[in-house]
């Protein structure tokens, strides 16, 4: 059952991904890309690898995908002008994917493969995959963690940097000024008579002469 099952989600990742670049709609290509993570995450829950199943959900479908979808449908792209020259190279994509699926096979097929230590080991009762995974992150692996976190940080920091970069048509405000602003300079009081001279002339009576 579990093959059965392994077979028929893998169609469906294939499936979806083959869907996600050939969609002309780039909404429906996003979708196409959630019901592949989807799938991938029953993958790995056949690999009885929960965390990363439901971390895969949670980050890339949750978020990831949300943050996709906003950037499809609130930027003005032409898409037709992006997919001229799609069909030009489709030949040397089937090639270059006819190499990829090659080289599976004969890994796949390879008797390195068939050793008892290349296949899933049935955990004892009790065992928790989260568990071990935590230990190891802050035990055995806790300086390459921190490193990547350190990366991720810096990444996210120049991502910022860069998109503040200063517009001819953007007003900015600096707070130092705008705390140093007293109540005088805000408001200021004038004085007004309180008569005011009409701005039009009184339409004049039926009769009366012209000089």
């Amino acid at each position: 059952m579990t093959e059965v099952l392994f077979y028929v989600f893998a169609a469906v990742l294939l499936i979806a991904g083959l869907l996600v670049i050939t969609a002309k709609n780039p909404v429906h290509a996003a979708l196409y890309l959630v019901l592949s993570f989807f799938t991938a995450a029953m993958l790995w829950m056949l690999m009885k690898a929960e965390f990363l199943a439901v971390s895969l959900v949670v980050v890339y479908v949750g978020a990831v995908m949300v943050l996709f979808l906003f950037v499809v449908m609130m930027l003005d792209i032409n898409f037709e002008e992006l997919r001229k020259g799609f069909w030009k190279f489709v030949p040397l994509a089937a090639l270059v994917a006819a190499i990829m699926a090659a080289e599976m096979v004969a890994i796949l097929l390879h008797p390195a493969a068939q050793i008892p230590g290349a296949q899933l080991v049935e955990p004892p009762p009790g065992y928790s995959n989260v568990h071990e995974l935590g230990r190891q992150i802050y035990t055995t692996y806790f300086l390459p963690f921190q490193l990547a976190a350190a990366l991720l940080l810096v990444g996210m920091v120049a991502a910022i940097a860069l998109t503040l970069r200063k517009r001819k048509n953007s007003k900015y405000l600096n707070p130092a000024d705008q705390i140093k602003v007293k109540r005088n300079d805000r408001v200021r009081m004038v004085k007004m008579s309180a008569e005011a001279k009409p701005t039009f002339e009184q339409p004049k009576a039926d009769g009366e002469s012209q000089s």
